[in-house]
């Protein structure tokens, strides 16, 4: 409702906002009253001063229905103006909405057309930005009116004198001389155009020189009146003449010109509106002052930068009024500029930081009107885009192994909070309370009745989990909440990728969509059952760490010599797997076994016996009865491409469903592997010296060259460093031959659950090459592993480029986020 228009207005129903320049009129229009004086609450009675910035008169009363004598009291006395006090009775809530405004007592230039880039007051008049603060500042003269006539008599006077003295003069260093100083002459006459910026000095020169024919102002005053003045369509079509005509360096400022002043006419928008003759202020409630305990009050900074305003703006008038020197005025002038310029946006100011207005008592820079609009913390990004919510809940994560891919664990007493209000509305419709705050209690207690009936409500229902930072769409995904004791929230492990959570100590956001539309689109669009693809490049991205799943999945699918009933043959696989559960045969042994007839995961074997293991069979009894049989070893790329196919043949809906029961007989059978890492593991491969020395011998052929002046430093380094990456080359072939192909370690490599050749290179072949602190490769590499152990040299020249990485990382962090 606009209360001072009488008019209702849909805030919800609209078709767009935009934002445009505010006239002096729109201002007026705003405004509910003038604010004249610096002070906000008076110290003995709490209460607003008159005409100051909290005045109840202006913005509205501070308690509901309530005039400031307190004469009415009540909403009977709705709308009524108090004849005493002038306060009007209504809600207090308007101190949320109406605004006050500021007459100044001189025009002052807006910050922000003046300071951004381009400066739109420097590009209408068509200098330069540092000339137009020159002028508002009070450093510099701007031409505001000339007198052609009186320029052409000037002109001519010039021309006759310097035809009389020429005839005069004989010598003809003395008529050089007297010609130079005619041109200087008519070059200074001729640059005295409207808009011309001069400095003091100069002004002062030509206003003695040449005053009768110019006019000049000085200030926020002087712009402002020139565009007051100014008939923008004479000036685009001016400009469109000169655009015709102008060089390519000129054409490119004429053209940011012209679309500026044409946006300007096409918005109705006049270009002195762009200073400011009143300023409006904003409600108070959103600039508040809170007492404190110890009586003092907190206030917002943008009261201080309103008093300053108020208070030099008053100076202001009162020395106009007296008639004070030009001199005083025009520092006043300068300052009052400053104030708003701090009032509007303090953090663009001239000098920055340094010269920002600043708190008396905290030594900080103010927040001025900008200040609380932009940025992180601002009201856009933080109120109007940063959605907060009533049902929601944080808590660390941790792995939930034995929940449906769609499923996540919810404590109880979280759960208990998120769905509190369904819970109330089931209590009252059992009549087990009557009340709404009845029903909180019972909550609170935590009776039988009330753990039923929050079973029942989550029945059907999904949750939305969300792990910060949200870089992309699966940041945020759906689950069907399992309740579970504790204070954790379980997650499900194959959507760990999506959310590149891990169980280090991560926190999860959880938040409930309350409306059935809402549920509906978090079950139909944002469950974790329907995100198992990457959106960008349509891989699966559910299996794209799958760590302990591979490591089982292989110990299950590899073939061991030599074990426990090898070279056996079985009648079908049920029997073969009976003969492993009666311990007659290993899971790793090779056998014989017939394919069940018509079956057809066998039907690349044409119903002839093959060769297998138990545990390839229990692996293929897992898959879709219609899948090829896997009858090969099943490492981390094959079970990528088997979650492919899986995705690929039996669709989206079904994918769960399998992928759970792969999870099931990975982690079951990583956990039977006892699969453990030990340092006698490690194996230094036995050709690792003949390996080094080979390569020291050419690192010292390449050093002799250099030094016999056949190669230059950058060669030798290129040639040095190449040599002993093919020998780091050539021991990580080694490292795998020279491993226990049972042991532990190689099962995690070899597998891809976790770790690298390179990574075992450097713990048992050698650590490698090494950065220093510029990032340049050092020729001399560290030729010792972790397990044999560095020497002293060795380990110092490690540490330049681990410090080097740790310093990256900390002064990356510092730069990354928002790119604003």
């Amino acid at each position: 409702m606009d209360q001072k228009r009488g008019k209702v207005i849909d805030t919800s129903n609209f078709d767009w906002i935009g934002l445009k320049l505010a006239s002096p009129e729109r201002i007026l229009e705003w405004s509910w009253g003038e604010v004249r004086k610096p002070e906000t609450i008076n110290y003995r009675t709490q209460r607003s001063e008159k005409d100051g910035l909290f005045d109840e008169r202006i913005f509205g009363p501070e308690r509901d229905f309530e005039c400031y004598c307190g004469k009415y009291k009540g909403p009977r006395f709705r709308g009524i103006v108090c004849e005493k006090c002038s306060v009007e009775v209504t809600r207090s809530i308007v101190r949320r909405e109406r605004m006050g405004h500021i007459e100044l007592a001189t025009p002052v230039t807006h910050i922000w057309f003046l300071r951004s880039v381009p400066s739109r007051i420097a590009l209408i008049l068509g200098v330069s930005a540092a000339d137009a603060e020159k002028v508002v500042y009070f450093a510099g003269y701007i031409v505001t009116k000339v007198n052609e006539e009186e320029r052409g008599r000037l002109i001519t006077e010039l021309e006759n004198e310097y035809k009389t003295k020429f005839k005069a003069v004989a010598n003809e260093k003395a008529k050089t001389e007297l010609k130079t100083l005619m041109l200087a002459a008519k070059a200074d006459i001729e640059r005295i155009q409207p808009g011309a910026v001069l400095d003091e000095i100069e002004y002062h020169r030509f206003s003695v020189k040449y005053g009768t024919f110019f006019e000049a102002g000085i200030g926020a005053e002087a712009i402002h009146n020139i565009f007051k003045s100014l008939n923008m369509e004479k000036l685009a079509s001016d400009l469109d003449a000169q655009l015709g005509k102008a060089g390519a360096a000129e054409r490119e400022k004429i053209t940011k010109r012209l679309s500026l002043i044409r946006a300007m006419i096409k918005a109705n928008v006049r270009p002195e509106w762009m200073f400011l003759t009143r300023i409006p202020v904003t409600p108070p409630a959103l600039r508040p002052m809170v007492a404190l305990e110890s009586g003092r009050h907190a206030t917002s900074d943008v009261n201080d930068l309103y008093r300053r305003v108020i208070n030099r703006n008053n100076r202001l008038m009162k020395l106009r009024d007296i008639m004070a020197p030009e001199v005083i005025l025009r520092n006043e002038k300068r300052i009052l500029q400053e104030a708003v310029d701090a009032l509007l946006d303090n953090s663009i100011r001239r000098g920055g930081a340094a010269f920002s207005a600043q708190s008396q008592a905290q030594r900080r820079p103010l927040k001025s009107l900008a200040d609380y609009l932009k940025s992180k913390q601002g009201y856009f990004r933080f109120n109007l885009l940063g959605k907060r919510v009533d049902y929601s809940g944080r808590s660390v994560i941790v792995v939930g192994p034995d929940l449906d891919l769609d499923e996540c664990g919810l404590p109880k007493k979280m759960a208990l909070e998120l769905f509190r209000p369904f819970i109330i509305a089931r209590l009252l419709e059992a009549e087990l309370a009557h009340n709404i705050r009845g029903a909180g209690r019972l909550i609170e207690e935590g009776i039988p009745e009330v753990w039923a009936i929050l079973e029942e409500v989550i029945k059907g229902k999904y949750v939305l989990l969300n792990r910060a930072p949200t870089l992309h769409r699966q940041g945020i995904q759906a689950f069907r909440p399992r309740l579970i004791e504790g204070n954790a929230i379980q997650l499900h492990p194959l959507v760990c990728p999506a959310f590149n959570a891990d169980f280090d100590g991560d926190q999860m956001a959880i938040h409930v969509p309350l409306s059935a539309e809402a549920q509906m689109e978090a079950k139909n669009i944002m469950s974790a059952a329907r995100n198992v693809l990457k959106p960008g490049s349509g891989a699966p991205v559910i299996f794209e760490k799958p760590l302990d799943i591979a490591l089982g999945v292989y110990w299950m699918t590899r073939l061991i010599p030599n074990e426990k009933g090898e070279g056996k043959y079985f009648a079908s696989p049920n029997a073969a797997i009976l003969a492993y559960d009666f311990d007659d045969i290993g899971i790793h042994a090779k056998v014989w076994v017939e394919p069940t007839k018509g079956n057809q995961k066998y039907a690349a074997f044409n119903g002839e016996r093959f060769e297998t293991t138990v545990g390839r069979l229990l692996f293929n009894s897992i898959l879709p009865k219609d899948y090829p049989y896997v009858n090969d070893e099943v490492r981390k790329q094959q079970l990528g491409k088997l979650v492919d196919d899986v995705i690929r043949i039996y669709g989206l809906a079904e994918t769960p469903r399998i992928l759970d029961k792969l999870k099931h007989f990975g982690f079951q059978f990583a956990t039977r592997s006892g699969v453990s890492f030990s340092f006698s593991d490690l194996a230094v491969p036995p050709v690792k010296k003949t390996i080094i020395d080979k390569a020291r011998k050419d690192a010292q052929e390449i050093n002799e060259q250099y030094e016999n002046g056949l190669l230059t430093a950058d060669e030798k380094t290129r040639l040095t460093v190449e040599v002993w990456q093919e020998a780091i080359g050539n021991i990580e072939k080694e490292i795998l031959p020279s491993l226990d192909t049972l042991s532990s370690i190689y099962t995690m490599v070899v597998s891809g659950a976790r770790g690298s050749v390179r990574q075992l290179s450097q713990m048992a072949g050698m650590k490698g090459l090494v950065t220093n602190t510029k990032g340049d490769v050092v020729e001399f590499p560290v030729v010792s592993s972790m397990k044999e152990g560095l020497t002293p040299t060795e380990y110092f020249t490690t540490t330049h480029g681990s410090r080097k990485g740790l310093t990256d990382t900390a002064l990356k962090t510092a730069h990354a986020g928002y790119l604003t």
